[in-house]
């Protein structure tokens, strides 16, 4: 089988006509540590590891993308395991960060680097997981929804939002433990009601008005709209919006992530 070169460390996508690894996005480049790889790293919004919430481990198929077994990268072989069940591994994680923020995982989900998400060679697609911080105890449940990492040494490579709850940032690396979830007979949890109150959603602050027009100008330019400046207490507000539909907005919370966004958030007047 073929393999075009794919981003985020050799993540891949398989394609549903081609049946081959393709690259993210229509990129080629190969995905290395954040501390070895230039332009990566963390966001420019003040999100804390607090804002970061566990994945919701729920009994979902396997997702149609990135189970193909054996699959090759870099010259390697790797085979998907047929089961997730019983998997313990203790082993080194990584983490990735903005350069792959919007881009598609293996799975065909977008890379949100807010989100507890992680990537694995072998577990299939999606696993759900508890990592731990084996260095300080700090765990995160993570839905894995990538390849990777491959480098011999890497167990696992982590969201940055993951990174975030291990407390692993400043190190780049950390001892983890990996702990399947068994999802049998879990389902997600009750949507919410589709209409809502006016809701806007804010995408970005700043401390001069340069940042925020440059910034609601190529969100115009995305096609992402209604924009506005909201100016309060020395800060300038970027909102998107107002919407009174829970489909609507999280619409655009998926379309912005893909275009490569940080992640709005809901305010309310």
């Amino acid at each position: 089988m073929s393999i075009l070169a794919r981003c985020w460390c050799g993540y891949f996508f398989a394609g549903a006509l081609a049946l081959q690894l393709v690259a993210c996005a229509g990129k080629q480049e190969k995905k290395a540590l954040p501390e070895e790889e230039p332009g990566d790293g963390p966001p420019l919004s003040s999100i804390r590891a607090s804002d970061v919430k566990d994945a919701q481990p729920a009994d979902e198929p396997r997702a149609p993308y990135g189970n193909q077994s054996p699959y090759e990268v870099f010259g390697k072989k790797y085979y998907v395991l047929e089961s997730n069940e019983n998997y313990v591994q203790r082993g080194t994680a990584s983490w990735y960060g903005t350069k792959f923020h919007g881009r598609r995982t293996s799975s065909g989900e977008p890379y949100d680097l807010h989100l507890a998400t992680a990537a694995h060679k072998t577990l299939p697609l999606p696993t759900y997981a508890e990592v731990t911080n084996l260095d300080n105890g700090h765990k995160v449940i993570v839905k894995i929804n990538d390849r990777g990492p491959f480098k011999d040494d890497r167990l696992i490579d982590m969201s940055y939002g993951a990174a975030l709850r291990l407390d692993m940032i400043g190190t780049g690396t950390a001892p983890v433990e990996v702990r399947v979830i068994d999802t049998r007979g879990l389902q997600f949890a009750a949507t919410e009601p589709d209409k809502v109150s006016e809701t806007w959603l804010q995408i970005g602050a700043y401390g001069e008005q340069d940042g925020a027009e440059d910034l609601a100008h190529r969100l115009t330019g995305a096609k992402l709209k209604p924009v506005s400046i909201q100016h309060s207490n020395n800060v300038f507000r970027v909102w998107l919006g107002p919407y009174d539909s829970n489909n609507e907005i999280n619409e655009v919370i998926e379309k912005a992530i893909e275009l490569g966004f940080e992640r709005p958030y809901k305010v309310n007047r």
